[in-house]
């Protein structure tokens, strides 16, 4: 039997529940990967403001501190290289010693690194975006998912990308690393799915963040032509959907990968 998020009963914690509680997240501790800029800081955010404790990790551990102090409630900030599996260990266990618990794991670190066809690709871009687009969710998980296994529950977001359904061009390493998180998110999942954790993840095409810096118009505009809402995306709108999938409410929802395109997609 899975047990519930919180201590005690939540309310709302299921779809019949009071609708008011809906995808609340009180008394939760979700780690944000990622979280000093962009769409992790917009997903701890929006998961701060439904009552969750977030801590955000990331390289830069100043801004991170400055994101944790805006927020306030007991976010707090911690350093970790997501492709350092020791790096990553300390993290959660300095979590579990200072919070005692991590309910949510939202893996959105990522890369993509300086665009070229793949003749042009250089060794240590194509290793770099392995090593943190896709390496550091496993590393992540497999901190993570113990602890969740102990409780009964768990639910972890792992950031993918349409590129790594559809393949963008001059962006072979990004794409075939997204690809992989999908695929390692439904294995994961499958595997988790008797035990109250739910393993999902959120594909966006293209959202306004400091990412699209390392590409050139040329590839922004290549993106935004095939989205039939013919605009970017904004960091709010994937938080919304990734705050969907870290909360109770996402009980019959595990190994999937929910598109934030505009309706861009080709499955």
């Amino acid at each position: 039997m899975a047990a519930n998020p919180t201590d005690n009963h939540a309310e709302g914690s299921h779809a019949e529940g009071n609708g008011a509680n809906m995808f609340r997240l009180d008394g939760q501790v979700a780690i944000v990967t990622g979280a000093t800029t962009g769409i992790g800081e917009a997903v701890a955010r929006r998961l701060a403001r439904a009552g969750a404790t977030p801590v955000i990790v990331d390289l830069d551990l100043a801004g991170g501190e400055r994101v944790a102090a805006s927020i306030g409630g007991g976010s707090f900030a911690l350093e970790a290289d997501v492709s350092d599996a020791d790096s990553v260990a300390r993290v959660v266990n300095a979590v579990m010693e200072r919070a005692g618990r991590v309910d949510i794991l939202v893996n959105n670190a990522g890369i993509a690194g300086p665009p070229a066809p793949v003749w042009e690709q250089t060794d240590q871009n194509w290793q770099r975006n392995i090593a943190v687009n896709l390496t550091g969710v496993f590393n992540f998980c497999r901190a993570t998912v113990p602890y969740m296994r102990r409780r009964g529950y768990g639910r972890i977001v792992n950031l993918a990308s349409i590129a790594g359904k559809e393949g963008n061009p001059s962006m072979s390493p990004y794409s075939a690393t997204k690809g992989a998180v999908i695929a390692f998110t439904k294995s994961l999942g499958k595997e988790l799915a008797t035990e109250g954790i739910c393993v999902n993840a959120v594909a966006p095409s293209v959202i306004k963040t400091r990412i699209l810096d390392q590409l050139t118009p040329v590839e922004v505009g290549y993106m935004t032509d095939r989205i039939p809402m013919k605009r970017t995306g904004t960091t709010e709108e994937v938080a919304a959907v990734v705050h969907f999938l870290a909360s109770p409410d996402c009980s019959f929802v595990t190994a999937q990968c929910y598109d934030v395109s505009g309706g861009r997609a080709t499955y």
